[in-house]
């Protein structure tokens, strides 16, 4: 049976970090970004990944290096692929070899015309959206558009990566310095006029992960 799935209201009075963690948010018909499986409780773990697949997921894109569910994937849902592509968040940048790896692996999900996939990174707050805006760029989406598209799908969603993923797409596409620069400036513009409390936000999930 599918089920339909109703996000959370991010609106002042109801906006709950916790609600859209493992929250399965579309930023496009065929690309979704979430938090990670609560494997810690097998249970509902798997009713994540029935979610999931009623959704039509049948690629996971998972850039934690702290953790992998490849193997609890596989037995739980082996119809699902996996694609391991880990990093770590702490603040300091992401390497070009991430971004085509992270790039590479939906190329491949998308030799499936039907694929649709699931990016996830641990609280789906900055790693995974910046992966999803990788993918995004590739696929030919301006940079503000795709920002756009991620933040409206995923409220929590910080991106903090974007200027690493700009950087990786401009040397990969060999722009002149001065494109990248008009790139750059409207990412950091479009950040100043939609600004999150990324410390807040991962405080109430941490929170939450400690009840």
């Amino acid at each position: 049976m599918t089920h339909t799935l109703t996000p959370p209201r991010p609106d002042s009075l109801s906006f709950d970090p916790v609600k859209w963690w493992r929250f399965p948010c579309e930023v496009l018909p065929w690309l979704f970004v979430s938090g990670d499986l609560e494997t810690q409780r097998p249970v509902r773990a798997t009713a994540q990944l029935l979610q999931w697949l009623d959704l039509g997921i049948t690629d996971i894109v998972d850039v934690r290096i702290e953790y992998s569910d490849e193997r609890f994937v596989k037995n739980s849902a082996p119809e699902i692929a996996y694609h391991y592509c880990g990093t770590d968040d702490d603040g300091h940048g992401q390497s070009d070899q991430w971004f085509d790896a992270v790039v590479r692996a939906a190329t491949e999900a998308r030799s499936n015309p039907e694929a649709k996939l699931i990016v996830h990174c641990h609280m789906g707050v900055n790693r995974a959206p910046s992966a999803t805006l990788a993918i995004m760029l590739a696929e030919g989406y301006d940079v503000v558009e795709a920002l756009d598209l991620i933040r409206s799908a995923r409220p929590i969603a910080a991106i903090l990566y974007v200027e690493d993923a700009l950087n990786w797409w401009h040397r990969r596409n060999g722009t002149t310095p001065e494109e990248a620069a008009i790139d750059h400036a409207r990412a950091a513009q479009w950040f100043e006029q939609n600004p999150v409390d990324v410390a807040w936000i991962i405080s109430r999930i941490r929170l939450a992960e400690c009840a």
